[in-house]
């Protein structure tokens, strides 16, 4: 598995990306506003495939939170990170300063303290479990 497990990430009020976050190089970011200009409005999940990646989105009172992961790591690993990054935006910006925020204007202070707290431990996490189901799966092979 690979240690990229989970790519990029953002928070986006409508169309307008508030905060994002990667330590990788690529055009996901891209391609994933790409798709953010052509999800519905309404609260829901949303996963698409594209290249060995997932772009998975939650929408929620009018904010979408995003990342991208490698497709090795499933739907539910980034779905939960997504529940994470939402609750900490909720509890640190609900309905206050992310309403007027401007494009980009939250990237110092959610973008990369609270990102990459969450990013960081999720990846180490994901690299563990994968190693034991890796572990797991040879044995029950032998």
């Amino acid at each position: 598995m690979s240690q990229k497990s989970l790519i990029y990430a953002f928070v986006a009020r409508g169309n307008v990306v508030l905060a994002e976050y990667t330590e990788f190089s690529g055009n996901f970011n891209s391609i994933a506003y790409q798709c953010l200009q052509k999800l519905p409005a309404s609260n829901n999940k949303f996963t698409y495939n594209c290249d060995a990646h997932t772009f998975n989105y939650l929408v929620d009172n009018g904010y979408t939170y995003c990342v991208v992961a490698d497709e090795s790591s499933g739907r539910q690993i980034p779905m939960a990170f997504l529940e994470r990054v939402k609750d900490e935006f909720v509890s640190k910006y609900g309905g206050g300063k992310a309403a007027t925020a401007p494009a980009n204007g939250l990237n110092k202070e959610f973008g990369y303290s609270v990102v990459i707290l969450i990013l960081k431990p999720m990846n180490r996490r994901f690299s563990c479990y994968s190693s034991l189901l890796n572990i797991l799966y040879f044995a029950d092979q032998n």
